[in-house]
């Protein structure tokens, strides 16, 4: 049986197995700490019957006025656990937050252009592909800002795709 709950302190010492896939962004604990501080609603962890973490969701809510949005900093489940819908579930959750909590308009994330296993799990959950960002990561792979509208934007104005690429330094960021 699988548990859903907010991640705690403890899950930062018991979670690194979780990042080992070489897809997966890893950050320093400091960054960790702060998205548990600031944004708990958004961090969860997936937990096998035998207490161990299977995946985790980590993520925000930023922006203003129609560009308040929630993010999906992290989103990642150990190998062993895959194609049991798990990411699928921890994506549900930040989105029906995102939607009835915090009344954002839409909720984004970014993906290694290359990924296309994720891309495609993505396009399943209805996101779509909302601008390139040229050499996103580590300035060398370009990233893919998906977007999923919510219930917030009626007329779906913050999923109509971008004509042109751009570069990180033109993004915005809270």
């Amino acid at each position: 049986m699988t548990t859903i709950r907010r991640f705690c302190c403890n899950d930062l010492l018991r979670f690194a197995s979780v990042n080992l896939d070489h897809l997966t962004e890893t950050f320093n604990m400091s960054f960790y700490m702060t998205y548990l501080a600031r944004w708990p609603d958004y961090f969860h962890v997936a937990e096998s019957s035998g207490h161990q973490i299977m995946g985790y969701i980590m993520g925000k809510v930023e922006g203003q006025g129609e560009s308040w949005h929630g993010h999906v900093t992290a989103v990642t489940v150990s190998p062993e656990y895959r194609r049991q819908k798990l990411a699928k579930k921890l994506m549900h959750m930040l989105e029906d937050i995102s939607d009835k909590i915090d009344k954002a308009y839409f909720v984004d994330l970014f993906v290694r252009a290359s990924n296309t296993p994720a891309i495609k799990m993505y396009e399943k959950l209805d996101y779509v592909i909302y601008r390139r960002v040229l050499r996103y990561y580590s300035g060398e792979e370009d990233g893919l800002d998906m977007r999923k509208a919510l219930s917030r934007d009626v007329e779906k104005k913050s999923i109509v795709p971008l004509k042109r690429p751009v570069t990180p330094d033109e993004l915005e960021y809270d």
